[in-house]
């Protein structure tokens, strides 16, 4: 029995987030360039993001590229970039076809020009879609988000805009790159890692966690279903307790 069939389509995460590791260690294991692994890692992208189409989640958010990943060899940061410029151009079509708009966050300004531009014209192209968002996170991390969001905050306190009182989670809220988009439910990690890695730490509050020891490449749907699986055996509280119903007294 596939672990689709255990899916209460009635408690689906509205929105899940995946860290998406093991793409080099993959390569590694078959004695190829780490380019390798960031290529064949295309196909559980779009095996995934069908299955969460065809499930009814709203939003999938992948970590495609941290702010940290520029410290990489060159080489590889270049191979990278092509990469998402050609596969962002190649899946439009679909995109369109699966009825998916393509959203991005993070420092966008900080992408190659070719990147920039393949992307803007995507988001624009799919942006009628209504069955789910694909948020793409490009050179992206939590921390840089948060201080980015702490300055025009801050800007506009000083240009009398706000006052520091108005400061509060939901104004935070309001500036972080996500504003537009609900906090994910579920957050999955691949390759047996169990780090954040400076990923939505300020969205993934009371998210529920799932690590997996599959690395990237060999991610497939019926891994996405599991997660869901387990996801739906939890009893999510949000810092509050277990409802425990009083037991009867025995005269």
């Amino acid at each position: 029995m596939s672990f689709k069939d255990k899916i209460n389509l009635q408690q689906l995460p509205k929105h899940i987030a995946i860290i998406m590791d093991g793409n080099g260690r993959w390569a590694k294991q078959k004695g190829k360039l780490r380019t390798f692994g960031h290529q064949n890692g295309v196909a559980a992208v779009r095996d995934t993001v069908e299955a969460a189409a065809e499930l009814g989640i709203n939003f999938i958010t992948l970590y495609a590229f941290s702010t940290e990943n520029w410290n990489r060899p060159a080489f590889e940061v270049n191979a990278l970039m092509e990469l998402l410029v050609s596969t962002i151009h190649k899946e439009t079509k679909t995109l369109m076809d699966n009825d998916i708009k393509l959203l991005s966050i993070g420092d966008i300004e900080s992408l190659p020009k070719s990147c920039k531009k393949q992307l803007a014209e995507t988001i624009e192209k799919t942006s009628g879609n209504k069955r789910m968002a694909l948020v793409l996170a490009l050179s992206y991390s939590s921390r840089w988000e948060i201080v980015n969001a702490v300055k025009q905050i801050a800007q506009k306190v000083q240009e009398g805009k706000l006052k520091s009182t108005d400061v509060d989670d939901k104004l935070i809220e309001q500036h972080l790159t996500t504003s537009q988009i609900t906090d994910p439910e579920l957050l999955i990690r691949t390759s047996g890692e169990y780090r954040i890695s400076n990923f939505l730490l300020w969205q993934i509050a009371y998210s529920e966690l799932y690590f997996t020891d599959k690395l990237w490449p060999d991610f497939r749907r019926e891994d996405l279903y599991q997660a869901i699986v387990d996801f739906q055996k939890r009893e999510r509280r949000f810092g509050g307790v277990t409802s425990v119903k009083p037991q009867k007294q025995h005269a």
